[in-house]
């Protein structure tokens, strides 16, 4: 059993910051790529950023120069830093990991928390 508890969220002014945590815990062989994405009622779950196991980033165009994610292999963690926060960044986001054996890739999301940027 894998769960991915995510923490951090919560109300920000707009330019405003916010730290979301990831922790993933329970029967972990390995984490291969963590990701943030964040979704708002009646529109799909968009990528947020993306890290490698190595450390490399994925970013969406909107978040670029704003947002930082960043991983901690050894307490099996994913954080994302959220600065100059803006209204349209107002979604739940979630957590996603890919964890891995040496026969199974398997997917796991977080169950969501809600950042809201207030004008």
């Amino acid at each position: 059993q894998v769960q991915l508890v995510e923490s951090g969220g919560g109300l920000v002014q707009a330019g405003g910051s916010l730290r979301l945590s990831c922790a993933a815990s329970g029967s972990i062989f390995s984490i291969d790529d963590m990701g943030w994405y964040r979704q708002v009622p009646r529109k799909a779950r968009e990528l947020v950023a993306a890290i490698t196991r190595g450390g490399s980033t994925n970013y969406a165009d909107s978040v670029k120069g704003r947002f930082t994610i960043s991983r901690s292999n050894a307490n099996n963690t994913v954080y994302l830093q959220m600065n100059s926060l803006k209204p349209e960044d107002t979604a739940v986001y979630y957590c996603k990991a890919i964890l891995v054996t040496t026969t199974t890739r398997f997917q796991y999301w977080g169950q969501g928390t809600q950042v809201t940027v207030s004008s």
